[in-house]
């Protein structure tokens, strides 16, 4: 048996040595159009940050450790051109020589990718605007770096990438702007946690310039020019363009092989394509989300991998593995801060029509009476009938990571909100609380499911009915550092006493710094025969965050 693959780095690499564990004798080769079969792209940022500074520690393996350890003929710089179906054969350009020929196959595995986006701007091919996809993308930019002695840089573009990208450029000392075109930076998560990551980015000394694009690029003296969509300008020494990637299907059109609705290559449940003999997996291919049932493509190594593995048994044992798609389980570092994702965000269930309650809670990363907890923010969207995990998002200093996998793993069980209430952890006072972060999430949520609870959120707040009667029930010396307009100050420990201060008659509205005593008021209260109570979701802690961002966004930097 003869397999072909198209493409190295995780998917392809991947498949490449799951095949010959399954399968010593078949003839497997492996074409890459660059220099390098497989390595950790995701670890790019910190080695030009100088985080990881030995380069070849990126570098997993090499054209001859393949062939050394996995007796596969990997080919680098050699770029397949096109497929031949009916022949069951791939054209294939070497570089180096210039030099074309022909390899058949019996089984065929794209894994091409995705590219970078460079959208045609003025002055895009200026000298110092750069993207980070490859190794020689990274060198590139290094050596840049160095040589321009460069002391400012513009990142456009408020992805992971973009972030990591950001954090890296400080750490080197540069001054950095990020320019974004929507109104926060994170797009996989709700704007509430976003408000969070850019305020901290704020702290840290990184120019935010969010709801703008860029429009073309100048020579400048020195440097670079930016400008941008609102008649601004930005002076810089390097440009870092993160607005996004689009899978590579040259291939698989020049074959005549079925795009799906997202322009990802149409695969079926085992990774196979229109054609039975050609397979597809990685950053190119599209499938059915687990949630919304609507076709996507996904950008992450981790389901790149799994794919790898997956679709070189069924390319050797025959269709017997099945994928079951992504939740976008995602992380990213910035700064002092973890941001962590999966499932799908509050927005996009709206957009996709998905009926949902969501929930927000803050919780130490352990408990509170050993040193060094720190606040952890998480949000979780659910159903409203059955409970069901939708999806969820995790913020914090420490711990973060831990929480979003059980999270991830319940979203792709189908999991409740019930099974969150029962999560069992590994509890000691280093590392959580006797109820864990999660439970404590799934706490509220259920209390919300059950309607014991009542909430309103953060952009209802300036939307409060005329007759609103707005409580806070913190402590005055939390009041006296900052409140939400109108509100009255009762503290929660004196509320049964005060309760002729309040008036039956109307709507009441608490709110206290987490939710947890808000809760509490809103218990009393209701039982105590006042009719409409409801507490604010996500407590001062998050809205304060929003106000202070939205405040920025009325006052941006200086240029």
């Amino acid at each position: 048996m003869k397999y072909l693959i198209i493409g190295g780095v995780a998917a392809g690499a991947s498949a490449a040595a799951r095949l010959r564990r399954m399968d010593e004798h078949a003839e497997i080769i492996l074409f890459e159009k660059g220099a390098f079969i497989s390595y950790a792209n995701c670890g790019l940022p910190y080695y030009i940050g100088e985080v990881i500074k030995d380069r070849q520690k990126l570098l997993v393996q090499t054209a001859d450790s393949f062939k050394q350890r996995f007796n596969i003929d990997a080919r680098v710089q050699s770029e397949v051109t096109a497929i031949n179906r009916a022949q069951k054969t791939v054209s294939v350009l070497h570089h180096p020589s210039g030099k074309t020929y022909e390899e058949n196959y019996d089984k065929l595995l794209l894994a091409p990718g995705a590219d970078p986006i460079r959208p045609p701007l003025p002055g895009i091919e200026l000298e110092g605007i750069f993207t980070l996809r490859t190794v020689p993308d990274t060198d590139n930019i290094k050596n840049y770096l160095r040589e321009k002695k460069a002391r400012r840089a513009v990142v456009v573009g408020g992805g992971f990438i973009g972030l990591e990208m950001a954090e890296n450029f400080h750490e080197l000392g540069l001054e950095v702007h990020l320019v974004e075109l929507a109104n926060q930076v994170m797009a996989p998560v709700d704007y509430p946690i976003a408000t969070m990551v850019q305020q901290h980015l704020r702290q840290k000394g990184i120019q935010l310039h969010l709801g703008v694009s860029v429009s073309g690029f100048k020579q400048g003296a020195p440097g670079l020019e930016v400008q941008l969509n609102n008649g601004d300008s930005l002076n810089t020494d390097i440009v870092l363009l993160s607005i996004g990637v689009r899978p590579d299907t040259r291939l698989a059109v020049q074959a005549g092989l079925e795009l799906g609705p997202a322009r990802g290559i149409k695969v079926n449940e085992f990774l196979q394509t229109s054609d039975p003999d050609i397979y597809a997996a990685g950053d190119a291919i599209e499938f059915t989300n687990p949630i919304s049932g609507q076709s996507m493509i996904t950008y992450l190594a981790g389901p790149a991998n799994k794919q790898g593995r997956m679709v070189a048994d069924n390319m050797v044992l025959g269709n017997t593995s099945r994928y079951k798609g992504a939740i976008n389980t995602a992380i990213v570092k910035v700064f002092d801060l973890s941001i962590a994702t999966a499932g799908m965000a509050v927005k996009h269930l709206k957009a996709a029509g998905i009926p949902h309650l969501v929930s927000t809670t803050h919780s130490g990363s352990h408990a509170g009476y050993y040193p060094g907890a720190q606040q952890m923010t998480m949000q979780l969207a659910f159903a409203p009938d059955t409970g069901r995990l939708l999806g969820a998002q995790v913020l914090g200093a420490e711990g973060v990571d831990k929480r979003i996998d059980v999270l991830a793993l319940l979203i792709r069980q189908g999991g409740t909100i019930a099974d969150l209430t029962d999560f069992e952890h590994a509890y000691a006072p280093p590392f959580s609380s006797a109820k864990d972060p999660v439970n404590m999430a799934g706490f509220v949520a259920e209390n919300l499911l059950q309607n014991r609870l009542q909430v309103y959120y953060w952009d209802q707040v300036e939307q409060l009915p005329a007759d609103t009667f707005l409580v806070d029930v913190r402590k005055p010396e939390e009041f006296a550092r900052g409140f939400i307009k109108g509100a009255v100050n009762i503290p929660l420990d004196e509320l049964r006493e005060r309760l002729h201060e309040l008036p039956a008659d109307r709507p009441i509205f608490s709110y206290c710094e987490a939710g947890m005593r808000g809760y509490l008021a809103q218990r009393i209260l209701k039982q105590q025969g006042f009719g409409e109570v409801y507490n604010l979701s996500g407590g001062y802690y998050l809205w304060k965050h929003i106000a202070a961002e939205k405040a920025a966004m009325r006052a941006p930097e200086m240029v």
